[in-house]
């Protein structure tokens, strides 16, 4: 498969994301790397749940993508897909 295709292909972040991930204005990026930024930034704030590592609380930040409510970091993927374009 050609790079940036697929999974690897740069996808433009929506303004909320850009800034919770401290992306630059236009910067693209894969979804691995946005997973992988989010998840830097989760551990960084101590989101995550201490009883249960695969949960992680937004905090004000994280709000405008993913809510209020606590998460199961492996369904992170279906709230990004509004954030990330073409």
């Amino acid at each position: 498969m050609p790079k940036g295709s697929g999974l690897t292909k740069p996808l433009s972040l929506s303004d909320d994301l850009a800034d919770l991930l401290g992306a630059k204005k236009g910067e693209k990026l894969s979804r691995p790397e946005v997973v992988k930024k989010l998840w830097a930034y989760i551990k960084e704030k101590k989101l995550q749940d201490p009883e249960n590592k695969q949960f992680f609380t937004p905090d004000k930040k994280m709000e405008p993508i993913f809510g209020k409510e606590k998460i199961r970091a492996f369904g992170m993927a279906k709230f990004l897909k509004t954030h990330l374009t073409n």
